[in-house]
């Protein structure tokens, strides 16, 4: 426990660096992840802690940076000790990192807590192993609270719900289950000038937290829980007034859940906009058959939402069954089209080879698959696309069903690290290699992201005079004009990134680990065929 004696302790929270060649580096850069802040903001508001959060992927203001990658954090101890050293592990891929930089702070004498979906059950003994002295399961920004309370010696540690850790006979120790948050707007509003050192260009906010869609590849679950439209609209206002913000991207899993209230957010935006005179830019993740909401559409647009981030999944009939996502590829793209009727700028989300369940026949060869997918992609006329493959994360039903199957991958050969996405993960099925899977959605990616944009780019911007020609309707002439030039730079941008991701592939053992992976897999199905 921490000497009382104290007049101020300090809480640093952590956000961990992606592995050295993660496709997404570059975009975090710009940004940082909404969780660590609400934590962060609801832990300064105790008496006597000093509250920080380091984002390792967004050092860009002098921030100390160590040799490889991240922080300097003995640097960072030596200049602002810390007594207590939070982590946010909502991403698997950064899981090496987070246990890296917890045994530095441990080894110190440090107290050292950790939380995030990675954390599942299954995933528990594992941290309590490698240096976390706490795992917050759930939500934290009330278990936060507790938890320094118990390091002042003010509360029992049996008392905070949500958390485990181990006894003083180093048995794991799991208390009662904490109830999720329902009343949002109790807690204070996410205060971004706690993270240090970092240049924020577009600023992640929520509204609703959960979804009812209950993928079974997907960590979130549960009933959606609403904050109010009014604290919403401040929320966003403080940022605007403090950071002088223009882009936001609002994280709710599925925007619109809340139909009527959501259209009132929209409208009160769009007034609040016309009072301050300026207009911002936001983001969105939405459901597909909202584009049969126009009334929704359109007070969206009138909002200033311009991009929406939309889970497609997959052209393939049979794969989108599976996801239990229960519509047809036709139909996807008729209401792709209404999206582009209402001017939004339409991300696509896609995930190549999803296995199938028990008992369904089908089977499909890679080459085929790359061509439904490069098709479909162009029949849609999608403005960005992200094609990931499918990952088995625990907690989800995906990961139990492959794990019944004895085709996960075992971490110890295929580590955490690669669980982004981008990397093989399981045993796919027939005919499709681990390899073929991964070099498809390069593929596809690099059929869409390609250096020939760079050419366009230019003619983009030779062509800017021809906008005379759309004086009657100026606003829709530009937005014909940025659209393809947004596209084109942030095309030719894929490229640079997938290229330096593919130089540093190359230099990586993962298709040396792959093979181990592949030949322990084998091994134990014999096993149990001879058994």
């Amino acid at each position: 426990m921490l000497d009382t004696a104290k007049k101020r302790c300090r809480l640093r929270i952590i956000i961990p660096a992606y592995p050295a060649f993660n496709i997404y580096s570059r975009v975090a850069r710009g940004t940082t992840s909404l969780g660590p802040v609400c934590v962060a903001s609801a832990a300064n508001k105790m008496e006597k802690w000093d509250v920080e959060v380091i984002d390792e992927n967004n050092l860009r203001r002098y921030g100390p940076k160590g040799n490889v990658s991240g922080a300097d954090h003995e640097f960072l101890q030596s200049l602002r000790p810390a007594d207590v050293v939070g982590f946010y592990g909502g991403l698997t891929s950064t899981i090496p990192r987070l246990y890296k930089i917890a045994r530095f702070y441990k080894d110190r004498g440090v107290i050292t807590v950790a939380g995030g979906q990675h954390f599942a059950e299954e995933n528990v003994p594992e941290a309590l192993n490698s240096g976390v002295d706490y795992i917050v399961i759930g939500e934290g920004e009330e278990a936060i609270g507790e938890l320094l309370e118990v390091f002042e010696g003010r509360r029992q540690l049996n008392t905070v719900k949500g958390i485990a850790y181990r006894d003083n006979n180093r048995e794991i120790v799991y208390t009662a289950k904490r109830e999720p948050i329902i009343d949002f707007d109790k807690l204070p509003i996410p205060d971004f000038s706690l993270v240090r050192y970092a240049k924020i260009k577009l600023y992640p906010v929520e509204r609703i937290r959960g979804c009812g869609m209950d993928c079974e590849f997907c960590t979130v679950k549960g009933k959606p829980r609403y904050s109010s439209v009014e604290r919403m609209i401040e929320r966003i206002s403080l940022i605007l007034e403090t950071k002088d913000a223009r882009h936001f991207f609002i994280v709710d899993d599925l925007f619109g859940q809340q139909r009527d209230e959501t259209i009132r957010f929209c409208n009160l935006l769009r007034d609040y906009q016309k009072n301050i005179r300026k207009r911002l830019d936001f983001s969105v993740q939405i459901r597909l058959d909202k584009a049969n909401d126009h009334e929704l559409l359109l007070a969206m647009r009138q909002a200033g939402i311009n991009t929406v981030a939309i889970g497609f999944e997959s052209p393939i009939e049979e794969e989108l069954k599976a996801m239990r996502k229960r519509i047809r590829p036709e139909d996807i793209l008729k209401l792709t089209k209404t999206f582009h009727k209402f001017g939004f700028l339409i991300h696509g989300m896609f995930i190549f080879g999803y296995p199938m369940k028990e008992g369904v026949s089908f089977s499909m060869p890679a080459k085929e698959r790359v061509k439904r997918f490069r098709n479909f992609i162009k029949k849609a006329k999608l403005d960005t696309i992200q094609v990931l493959l499918p990952g088995p994360l625990a907690g989800t039903e995906l990961y139990k069903r492959l794990m019944r199957q004895n085709r996960v991958y075992p971490t110890s050969e295929v580590g955490w690290e690669y669980y982004d996405g981008n990397f093989p993960l399981f045993e796919p099925d027939k005919p499709l290699s681990a390899e073929e899977m991964q070099d498809s959605v390069r593929k596809i990616m690099g059929n869409f992201y390609h250096f020939k944009h760079l050419f366009r780019i230019g003619l983009n911007i030779f062509s800017f005079p021809a906008l005379v020609f759309f004086m009657h309707d100026i606003t829709y002439g530009w937005r014909i004009w940025y659209r393809s030039w947004r596209n084109d730079l942030l095309r030719f941008g894929g490229w640079l990134t997938i290229k330096e991701w593919a130089t540093k592939f190359r230099k990586d053992p993962f298709l040396q680990k792959l093979q181990q992976a592949k030949k322990h897999i084998k091994d134990t199905q014999e096993k149990q065929v001879n058994h």
